[in-house]
C-alpha cells in the first residue's frame, strides 16, 4: 500500500469519506458490541488521536500495542486476550475483524454462541486469491480442503479456547519463541477443523481486501 501507508496506517486510510476502521466500529456498535480492542503496530500513535476512547460510537475502545513487528492474527489475539476479557467471563466468545478489509456484512448476523471453537465468514474468491482458503459444507462445517473453496473474509467469532495449547499446534514456527509470541491463526483453525469444531457462513455481498492502492481507489469509486 505504499506510498499511502508511509504516513498513515492502513486501517486509517479513508474510503467513502471515513477511515476503514470506522466502518468496522460503526458496524460493531450497531450489532450491540460495547468493548472493542484495537491491536496496533505501524504508526500506532495515530490511532488514539483519530479515534479517541470510542464514546462517539457508544463503545469503549482499548488499544493494545503489539510492538514494532506485528504479531500475526493468532499472536495478536493471544497478546490482547487479557484486555479482551475485561468485564466478561474467561470463556466468552469474541469477534475479530481484520482492519484492512471493507464489507457490507452485517455483524449483527454473527452468532452469539459457538457450537465449536470458531465461526468464520467466507466470501467468493477474489481475483488475487483464486484458490481460496477453506471449504464450506452444507451442514455449516468448515474444512481445510474441498472441491469448492471460499476465501476467509477476516471476519469471525472465536472462543478463547481456540488458543489453548497453541504452542503444540504451532511448534517451532518462526516467531513462536518471541515475547510476546508471534504466530498465524490458520494452523489453529485447521487443527480445530479436524475435530469439526469450526463452523462458517457464506457472505455473497460486497467485500474487499484493501491490499493495493488500486483496490482502495476502486472501493472509493464503488462507495461513491
Amino acid at each position: 500500500m505504499r506510498p499511502l501507508t508511509d504516513h498513515t496506517p492502513k486501517p486509517l486510510l479513508e474510503v467513502g469519506g471515513k477511515p476503514l476502521v470506522v466502518w468496522h466500529l460503526e458496524n460493531l456498535a450497531s450489532a450491540g458490541v460495547k468493548h472493542v480492542v484495537l491491536n496496533t503496530s505501524w504508526l500506532a500513535g495515530q490511532f488514539e488521536p483519530a479515534l479517541g476512547d470510542g464514546s462517539r460510537w457508544g463503545l469503549k475502545l482499548s488499544y493494545v500495542y503489539e510492538g514494532a513487528t506485528p504479531l500475526e492474527t493468532g499472536g495478536g489475539m493471544h497478546n490482547a486476550m487479557q484486555t479482551l476479557q475485561e468485564g466478561c467471563s474467561a470463556d466468552a466468545p469474541f469477534i475479530a475483524v481484520n482492519g484492512d478489509i471493507w464489507s457490507d456484512y452485517d455483524f449483527s448476523r454473527l452468532p452469539d454462541h459457538l457450537t465449536g471453537l470458531a465461526h468464520l465468514i467466507l466470501v467468493d474468491n477474489p481475483v488475487q486469491h483464486p484458490k481460496g482458503d477453506f471449504a464450506l459444507a452444507d451442514d455449516g462445517q468448515v474444512h481445510s480442503t474441498g472441491t469448492q473453496t471460499l476465501t476467509f473474509s477476516g471476519i469471525g467469532v472465536y472462543s478463547p479456547r481456540l488458543l489453548d495449547g497453541w504452542q503444540h499446534v504451532i511448534g517451532d514456527a518462526p516467531g513462536s519463541e518471541a515475547t510476546p509470541p508471534r504466530f498465524k491463526l490458520a494452523p489453529l483453525l485447521r487443527h480445530a477443523m479436524q475435530d469439526r469444531r469450526v463452523t462458517g457462513a457464506h457472505h455473497n455481498g460486497h467485500w474487499t481486501d484493501v491490499g493495493t492502492p488500486d483496490r482502495l481507489a476502486a472501493l472509493n469509486v464503488a462507495l461513491a
